[in-house]
């Protein structure tokens, strides 16, 4: 998706809870296998990069129900994000099985 005015494809952008997501699956996983932690998190990272191209490629999220908030799934693992008129914001990256949290607006 490109920005109306400038034509620019729209930048992707980990908000600070997304990092930290990312760092705690991590974490989690490298207790067992630190090389498979790496990959993983590469993989989550890859999956989310492909969302520029097209932002609504996700789905809504089911407790949302909003147009601008989207997942997109890579195994049992939710990466949420938000398209925004400047930019898209990953916001949370978690294991399916957990609940979502409130989002602000």
């Amino acid at each position: 998706m490109k920005h109306p005015e400038s034509g620019q494809r729209l930048k992707l952008v980990w908000t600070d809870q997304a990092a930290v997501d990312l760092d705690a699956i991590a974490d989690f996983i490298a207790v067992d296998d630190p090389i498979a932690a790496v990959q993983w998190v590469e993989q989550l990272v890859a999956t989310a990069e492909r969302v520029p191209q097209s932002p609504r490629m996700g789905r809504k999220v089911p407790e949302f129900g909003r147009e601008d908030v989207r997942e997109l799934i890579h195994a049992n693992y939710r990466i949420v994000y938000r398209i925004g008129k400047e930019n898209i914001e990953v916001l949370t990256v978690f294991e399916g099985h957990r609940l979502l949290h409130p989002l602000e607006p």
